[in-house]
C-alpha cells in the first residue's frame, strides 16, 4: 500500500505541534501537583512507643489503629510505631496485642505539619482476664496532646472503665492481610450439639458407639492382680511423675461425661497430688514409707512408698536448650488446641532465664523451622514466632520430631538441659504414624542427653497413646493441658522441676519378705512394668525425675495370719546421674513400725493418696474397687478436709460428686 506525500506532511506537522506544546504540558502538570504536595505536607503524624507495664520492655507487634479510618501501624522490635499522612482533626486510637489488655486512646489532636508523640503502656492479661466474658469493656484512656516545636508532648491522662463500643482485640498477623482474634478461654466449655465441629474423623454426622467425643485413642493396660510371694517376691517398675490421665478425666467430668475406662491410669491420679515429702538433706532422693490397714474391705494392708527429689532454686537451675515441636495441622485449628498452646508457651517463655534457648519447629503436611534456637533474652522475637503460627494441612509428626531433634542436637548444651517439647493432639496421619517407628531415633538422641516431653491438648480426635508412649520412651514428662490454669501449673509453678533433671532411668524394685507377706498387688503402673532381672541392667529404660518431683506408689499387702517377726521388705532405687550417666543405687527397709494400727491414724497425705487411687479404680471399673462406693470416698474427703483443707481436696471432692451423679443417672436409665 502506498502512502501519499500529503499524509507525511500532516504527520510532520503533528510532531512539530506536540514538540512546541510539550514544555507547557510539563509546566501545567507541575502546577497541578503542587496542591497535592502542599496537602501532603500539611497532614500530621502520630508516632510513639509501646512498652510492657510489667517489665518496661518494648512490646513487639502491638496493633495501633485510628478508628474510623484505614490508617494504622504495628510496633517494631523496639516497640516503636509511626502513622503518617493523617488529615488534621481529633482522633481515637485502638491499641491491642495478644497477651495484653486492650486500651483506647481518645481525643488525639492532629495538627497540620506537626508530629504527635505518645508513649503507651500495656498491662498483661492474667488468667482471670482471659476468662472474662467477651462484652467486658476495655480500659479507655483520654489524652490531650499538644505538640510543641521540639516535637515533645504534654499529656493529661485519666483512666476509667467503660465504653459503649464493642471492642475486638486483634493479635499479630500471621498471614498477609489476616489477623487472628484474641482467644477468650472459657475452661471446660460444653461441646456444641451435632453437627459436630470439627466433623467426626470417620466422615459421618455423629459420634459412634455412644462416645462423648470422636476418635479418642486410649489403650487398656489391664489391672495388676495379687501376686503370691512364693511365686514372685520382687516388684519392679519404672518411676513415673506424669498426671495426664487425671487431667483428662477432670476434663471429661467437668463437661458432664464419664471418661472411657481405658483413659484411667491409676498411678497418674496418685501422682497428681502433692504429699509434701521433705527434701533430702543430701543426695538426689529421700524415700518415705508409710502403711495402715486398707479401707477397701479386702482384709489387707495399704503401703505407700514415696520418693522425693532434691530441690533446686530457680536461680540455680541449669540453662535449658528447649526445642518446641508444634502441631499446626488442620485438627489443631481450634481455640482449645493451637490457641491454647500459644498461650501456654507464653507462660513458659515469661519464666525463662536469659541463658536459656528456644527453638521452634512446626509441622503439618511437612515440617519447617520457624525459629532457629534463640537466646531467651530475645523474648519478643520468640513470642512473635509463636503467635504467627496457624493451622492447616495434614499431620506429619515424624517429620516434625526429626527436625526438632536435629535442631536440639545442633545447639546441644553439655552443661545444661536439652529437651524437645512436642505440643499436639497426638493424631498423626502422614508419614510413619506408629510410635515404634520413632523409638530408635528417640533413643539415639536420648544417649546424647536430649529428652522428649509431650503436651497434649484437645477433646475429640486425640491420641493419648502416642503422646504417652513418646514421652515414656523419650525419658520425659507427658502432660495434658485443658485450660490456662493447668498451663500455669505446668509452665510456671512446676517449671524448675519440669526442666531440671536430677536423675535418669529411675527404677524401683521392692523385695517383699515371703515369711511376712503372703501376697502383694502394685496399684497402677501397669504400663511401667520392668522385668525383675532388668533392674540392674543399665541399658533398661526407667523414668526421668526432675528437681523437687515426687513419685508415689501404693501396694496392697496380705500378711500371714500368724504375723511372724521380721521386716516387710526392702525398697531399692536405681538411677543414673543426670550429668555423668553413671549408675547408682540405694535402699530403704520397710519395717512393721512404718504401719499405723488403724487407717484413721495414718497421715492426711497417706489417706489422700488412698482416696485418689480408689477413685481411679472405680472409674476404671477395677475388680478391686467393687467394695467401695462414692459415698465412702466422699465421707473420707470430708474427714480429710477437717484436718486441713486444700484446693486439691476440694477439686477431688467435686470430681467424685460429678462422677457419682453420672453413675446414678446411668443407673436410672
Amino acid at each position: 500500500m502506498r502512502t501519499s506525500r500529503k499524509s507525511f506532511s500532516n504527520a510532520r506537522k503533528t510532531r512539530l505541534s506536540f514538540r512546541n506544546y510539550l514544555p507547557h504540558m510539563v509546566l501545567a502538570a507541575i502546577l497541578m501537583a503542587v496542591p497535592l504536595f502542599i496537602a501532603a505536607a500539611t497532614n500530621g503524624i502520630i508516632k510513639g512507643t509501646v512498652t510492657d507495664g510489667y517489665n518496661n520492655l518494648p512490646v513487639f507487634g502491638a496493633s495501633i489503629q485510628i478508628e474510623g479510618t484505614s490508617l494504622g501501624a504495628k510496633t517494631d522490635a523496639n516497640g516503636k510505631f509511626v502513622i503518617t499522612n493523617i488529615s488534621p482533626g481529633t482522633y481515637n486510637l485502638s491499641v491491642s496485642c495478644v497477651r495484653y489488655d486492650p486500651i483506647k486512646v481518645l481525643d488525639i489532636d492532629v495538627i497540620s505539619d506537626s508530629m504527635s508523640i505518645i508513649d503507651l503502656t500495656l498491662n498483661r492479661s492474667d488468667i482471670d482476664a482471659c476468662n472474662k466474658v467477651k462484652d467486658e469493656k476495655p480500659v479507655v484512656t483520654h489524652l490531650q496532646i499538644a505538640p510543641n516545636e521540639a516535637g515533645k508532648t504534654e499529656m493529661e491522662t485519666r483512666s476509667k472503665k467503660g465504653s459503649d463500643e464493642n471492642f475486638k482485640v486483634a493479635s499479630m498477623p500471621f498471614q498477609s492481610g489476616r489477623v487472628q482474634p484474641c482467644i477468650i478461654a472459657v475452661p471446660h466449655q460444653t461441646p456444641p450439639p451435632p453437627p459436630y465441629y470439627p466433623p467426626p474423623a470417620h466422615g459421618g454426622s455423629a459420634v459412634v458407639n455412644g462416645q462423648a467425643y470422636d476418635a479418642m485413642f486410649f489403650q487398656n493396660y489391664g489391672v495388676n492382680p495379687f501376686v503370691d510371694t512364693e511365686d514372685d517376691h520382687l516388684s519392679t517398675f519404672a518411676a513415673d511423675v506424669d498426671d495426664a490421665s487425671y487431667v483428662l478425666t477432670r476434663s471429661y467430668l467437668e463437661r458432664g461425661e464419664l471418661p472411657p475406662v481405658d483413659a484411667i491410669r491409676v498411678e497418674e491420679f496418685v501422682n497428681h497430688f502433692k504429699y509434701h515429702y521433705t527434701s533430702p538433706a543430701q543426695g538426689p532422693f529421700a524415700v518415705y514409707i508409710e502403711g495402715a490397714p486398707s479401707q477397701s474391705g479386702r482384709n489387707s494392708e495399704l503401703l505407700r512408698i514415696g520418693i522425693k527429689g532434691m530441690e533446686v532454686r530457680r536461680s540455680e537451675r541449669q540453662p535449658a536448650n528447649l526445642t518446641f515441636v508444634i502441631d499446626c495441622s488442620g485438627s489443631m485449628n481450634r481455640e482449645d488446641r493451637l490457641e491454647l498452646v500459644k498461650r501456654s508457651l507464653t507462660y513458659l517463655v515469661d519464666q525463662l532465664k536469659h541463658n536459656d534457648r528456644v527453638g521452634i519447629v512446626m509441622y503439618n503436611t511437612s515440617a519447617a523451622v520457624v525459629l532457629e534456637s534463640t537466646p531467651a533474652e530475645y523474648r519478643n522475637l520468640i513470642l512473635d514466632a509463636i503467635y504467627r503460627l496457624y493451622a492447616n494441612g495434614s499431620t506429619n509428626a515424624e517429620a516434625g520430631l526429626r527436625l526438632g531433634f536435629q535442631m536440639a542436637a545442633r545447639h546441644l548444651d553439655e552443661e545444661g538441659t536439652n529437651r524437645v517439647i512436642l505440643c499436639s493432639d497426638g493424631v498423626a496421619n502422614v508419614g510413619n504414624t506408629d510410635s515404634e517407628t520413632l523409638l530408635a531415633e528417640i533413643k539415639r538422641y536420648g544417649k546424647m542427653g536430649i529428652t522428649l516431653s509431650t503436651v497434649g491438648v484437645g477433646m475429640g480426635n486425640y491420641n493419648d497413646v502416642l503422646l504417652e508412649q513418646l514421652a515414656d520412651k523419650g525419658n520425659g514428662k507427658y502432660a495434658y493441658v485443658d485450660d490456662l490454669a493447668e498451663a500455669r501449673r505446668i509452665f510456671v509453678e512446676n517449671l524448675t522441676g519440669n526442666l531440671q533433671v536430677i536423675a535418669r532411668d529411675v527404677k524401683i524394685q521392692v523385695d517383699f519378705n515371703p515369711a511376712v507377706v503372703r501376697s502383694w498387688r502394685l496399684v497402677g503402673y501397669e504400663n511401667r512394668d520392668v522385668a525383675d532381672d532388668k533392674f540392674r541392667d543399665n541399658r533398661e529404660d526407667g523414668g526421668e525425675v526432675g528437681a523437687g518431683h515426687e513419685v508415689t506408689a501404693l501396694y496392697e499387702l496380705k500378711l500371714h495370719d500368724h504375723r511372724p517377726s521380721g521386716d516387710i521388705g526392702t525398697v531399692h532405687v536405681r538411677y543414673k546421674d543426670s550429668d555423668t550417666f553413671r549408675a547408682a543405687e540405694f535402699s530403704r527397709t520397710i519395717s512393721k513400725r512404718d504401719f499405723a494400727g488403724r487407717y484413721t491414724s495414718a497421715s492426711t497425705s497417706f489417706r489422700l493418696a488412698a482416696v485418689a487411687s480408689e477413685f481411679a479404680e472405680m472409674l476404671k471399673k477395677s475388680y478391686w474397687a467393687k467394695g467401695t462406693s462414692p459415698a465412702d470416698l466422699r465421707e473420707e474427703i470430708d474427714a480429710l478436709s477437717e484436718e486441713g483443707w486444700s484446693s486439691e481436696m476440694g477439686e477431688l471432692r467435686d470430681l467424685i460428686d460429678r462422677a457419682n451423679r453420672l453413675w446414678e443417672d446411668r443407673a436410672e436409665q
